[in-house]
């Protein structure tokens, strides 16, 4: 029996007990795990056309339906594609500069229904997909809720978590003492069986279980446990709203984290670009030699979380944080209007200006 035939046989309906219903998420999440790291020969890397250099800053993945075109217009870069729906062949990058930070563009193959049950290229596809910054899933405004619907599924069902967090869950072991389970929000979605049934299945008997996730799930329990499930900010880019009445765009906007644009008439893609900076939450910072102005047509571009002085002296040169005595320090970040001396632990906001002072 294959890996899907085993997961379709253990989705059949069933009006078991929380502790079974626990204990069948849990199978089910091991069984999902040999399709996103399979086992063995033929399904490790991302295959030909698949293994693409990394340029810029942070990388934006264009997943969905036809995309080639809004990501030529964006980048300059043409994909071949072919006649049929899901029309690029192989991974195409392209690089767009906002705001002066180069951000690599990456056009994926389409995907299809089945794409995380190893259907076409999908594996590959979802492959790349986990590894980028920002994901932009391309539906056509005609058919918009249906597709999105599909492209969630399979971007769920490979690990894939979009616009979400990290559960609040801690799942500790320890040598003895069994199972303790402690939560400080309401268990609304869960029982402490089916947590347990979890656990069980994942022979997890000493341990201890801390629950700070409002309206937590077992799946959630599961993601927690696995270990290896990506969160990647999502922008739905909703194409083709040339097509469509000022009525229907305004239901559009109802959809979250939705941009609704027309590739073809060039529409709202300031907005589009906007709103791919905000979620891709880069800081620019720009250097002040001594005595000079500060140099603002070359941002050193930093993301946000990883964003220190110290960040900031790595992207330059490993040696400057070394050598580095104190520095001072320009805008939302500092103190001071007239800039404040800090050190390499200092924290900074977009377009801070930077000097370093080195011994």
């Amino acid at each position: 029996m294959t890996t899907v035939q085993k997961i379709k046989a253990k989705t059949q309906k069933n009006k078991a007990t929380s502790y079974h219903l626990g204990q069948l998420k849990a199978k089910l999440a091991k069984l999902r795990r040999e399709l996103i790291s399979p086992s063995g020969g033929g399904g490790g890397g991302p295959g030909i056309g698949f293994d693409v250099a990394r340029t810029g800053v942070a990388s934006v993945g264009f997943v969905g339906f036809p995309s080639s075109t809004l990501m030529s217009k964006l980048t300059g870069t043409h994909s071949e594609v072919s006649e049929i729906d899901f029309t690029t062949l192989t991974t195409v990058p392209g690089t767009l500069k906002v705001h002066g930070a180069p951000i690599q563009i990456l056009d994926l193959p389409g995907i299809i229904e089945g794409a995380n049950d190893g259907r076409g290229r999908g594996r590959q596809v979802i492959a790349v997909a986990r590894t980028c910054n920002l994901i932009f899933i391309v539906l056509d405004v005609l058919k918009p809720l249906g597709d999105k619907k599909i492209i969630e599924s399979e971007l769920e069902g490979f690990g894939i978590r979009l616009n979400k967090k990290p559960p609040a869950i801690l799942v500790r072991k320890k040598d003895k003492g069994g199972i303790a389970i402690t939560n400080t929000v309401p268990l609304t979605n869960i029982d402490q069986e089916e947590i347990k049934a979890v656990l069980s299945e994942y022979k997890l008997s000493n341990v201890d279980v801390t629950i700070r996730q409002p309206n937590m799930t077992a799946d959630d329990l599961v993601d927690v446990i696995e270990g290896n499930r990506v969160y990647i900010p999502a922008l739905y880019v909703l194409n083709k709203i040339d097509a469509i009445s000022i009525e229907e765009l305004d239901l559009l906007y109802k959809i979250p984290h939705s941009v609704p644009v027309s590739s073809r008439e060039w529409l709202n893609i300031d907005e589009l670009t906007e709103k791919m900076w905000e979620a891709l939450e880069l800081v620019r910072v720009y250097t002040k030699p001594r005595g000079q102005s500060p140099d603002y047509s070359a941002p050193v571009v930093l993301r946000r979380g990883r964003c220190s002085v110290e960040d900031f002296c790595n992207a330059i040169h490993k040696e400057i944080a070394k050598q580095m005595k104190y520095a001072v320090v320009w805008g939302a970040s500092a103190k001071h209007s007239r800039g404040q001396k800090v050190g390499l632990d200092h924290i900074l906001e977009d377009e801070d200006v930077v000097h370093i002072a080195k011994n």
